[in-house]
């Protein structure tokens, strides 16, 4: 499947509207243009966006309109967040030209409203995209591992983002669960100060991302 360079990708996903109110407990962080297209082109090159596309905790739409304009046909978002997904919803139609309403895409993204953990998919062989919170707030300790379990239980292959030092966890989730990392990335997460907290105008993390493969069923 062809699609746009990369360069260009991420020039497309810049204009990505952040969260207008974005939740200290969800963890809502804008997932950084570069980050999306990095995932999104390797993706492409992978042909994996020949299959159903799901985005969990699609958040802004990041993830959702980056499979989009990379290629992806058929791609659906889900998010706990109402507010969110009217962003998301509005970056669509902005920025992917779709959202059902007079749109120029010929397959706009279906957006849901729900948890990851209890989601509306029955599906068993999806490309999963997924940013999910790294756990830095209280009680949100090792929330990742709820959208490894739901990226298991319905990818065929799954792309998930998460906080610098997760690589063990990772490779060990994958093999308890008949899945094997088949790429590992690092790449750098800038976070702007949006909360009182926040000391300094930005702080860049570093993030690393993972392709599994997920090929046996228990």
């Amino acid at each position: 499947m062809s699609g746009p360079s990369r360069r260009t990708l991420a020039r497309r996903l810049e204009s990505i509207e952040d969260f207008s109110e974005p939740s200290v407990r969800l963890e809502q962080y804008l997932t950084p243009a570069e980050l999306a297209a990095h995932l999104c082109h390797l993706a492409g090159l992978q042909g994996d966006f020949e299959r159903r596309v799901v985005d969990l905790g699609t958040g802004t739409g990041m993830l959702a309109i980056a499979a989009s304009l990379a290629g992806a046909d058929r791609v659906a978002g889900i998010d706990l967040d109402a507010g969110a997904l009217e962003v998301a919803r509005r970056n669509e139609r902005a920025v992917a030209g779709g959202g059902g309403d007079g749109g120029s895409r010929d397959y706009p993204i279906e957006w849901f409203r729900g948890d990851v953990s209890r989601h509306p998919f029955s599906l068993a062989d999806a490309t999963v995209l997924s940013n999910p919170p790294f756990g830095a707030q209280r009680g949100n300790r090792h929330a990742d591992r709820a959208f490894l379990e739901t990226a298991r239980e319905i990818g065929a292959v799954s792309y998930t983002i998460h906080n610098e030092g997760s690589q063990a966890f990772v490779e060990s989730f994958a093999d308890d669960e008949g899945g094997s990392v088949t790429h590992a990335f690092r790449a750098e997460f800038p976070i702007p100060k949006r909360f009182e907290f926040h000391t300094a105008a930005q702080e860049t993390l570093e993030a690393e991302v993972f392709r599994i493969e997920w090929s046996s069923r228990k």
